[in-house]
């Protein structure tokens, strides 16, 4: 591999690590890729390019991802509340399917409550007699997995369609979606390699739709590309007017030499009505 400055390689592989570049090179290799050849030409700026646009993928998504998170949360509390007549639905079992799922998610809400510092969650131990506080405060303290895991259990069909049909989605979509989404949300914590990855996770895929969708047919639904026509598509319930199909424009742009076909992208995706 050629290198112009070895000192700065030394210096990029003591702060970010080997093991993390090394997912970056692998594209670089010749195939078979077990043999580790290394393709004519190839530089330590070109590794470093992929590793830059990653980061900044990342950074792009958890920030979507974000706004998505934040509407759920208060979807699932003011529908609920406002479908059940009951402000405190969230931590009652007659309102979930599952007795032992519902338990499991009580003792997470408890441990998460008697961890907050929160000032609305000292507020409400100072000045309500109530064993736990509103559906709204309980949902700001858990995270996206246990939002889809109270969801996933509710009782009611009705509902279930009226939480999913906000977003214009069927419940069983609805689940499948909030899954890939907190997967890919901790990934992007985490600061996983997610451009070219082949996710484990295999998005349901929706018959009709609401808003408007992609043709499915060529695209392979393990690859970040379908993730990201997820986050668009909630996008256009959450935010109307949002940027996100600028954004992700121009950080392709400003990585020419990334290969978007290895994220799952055809040729016309910018032609899809979801794009557009």
């Amino acid at each position: 591999m050629f290198m112009e400055n070895e000192y700065k390689v030394e210096n990029y592989l003591m702060n970010i690590g080997y093991h993390r570049l090394s997912a970056y090179i692998y594209p670089f290799y010749k195939a078979p890729k077990r043999d580790k050849i290394l393709k004519e030409g190839t530089n330590f700026e070109q590794v470093l390019t992929l590793y830059r646009f990653d980061k900044k993928l990342r950074i792009l998504l958890f920030n979507e991802i974000e706004k998505i998170e934040v509407a759920i949360r208060s979807v699932l509390a003011n529908i609920g509340c406002q479908e059940l007549g009951d402000k405190y639905w969230i931590t009652k079992s007659e309102y979930f399917a599952n007795a032992e799922k519902f338990n499991q998610t009580l003792s997470v809400i408890e441990k998460e409550l008697a961890s907050s510092k929160e000032d609305y969650i000292e507020n409400f131990r100072q000045n309500f007699i109530e064993t736990y506080p509103p559906a709204w405060m309980i949902t700001e303290v858990l995270s996206f997995g246990n939002l889809n895991y109270i969801y996933s259990n509710i009782s009611s069909n009705q509902l279930m369609k009226r939480i999913a049909g906000y977003f214009g989605l069927k419940p069983q979509v609805f689940t499948s979606w909030l899954t890939v989404l907190a997967n890919l949300r901790n990934m992007c914590c985490h600061h996983a390699r997610i451009w070219n990855r082949d996710f484990m996770l295999n998005p349901a895929e929706p018959k009709k739709t609401q808003n408007a969708w992609i043709d499915t047919l060529k695209i392979d639904k393990k690859r970040i590309y379908y993730r990201l026509c997820i986050i668009r598509y909630f996008l256009s319930s959450v935010s109307p007017n949002n940027n996100f199909n600028e954004k992700l424009s121009s950080l392709l742009a400003n990585f020419p030499s990334v290969d978007i076909a290895s994220m799952g992208f055809n040729k016309e995706w910018q032609k899809e009505k979801l794009w557009m």
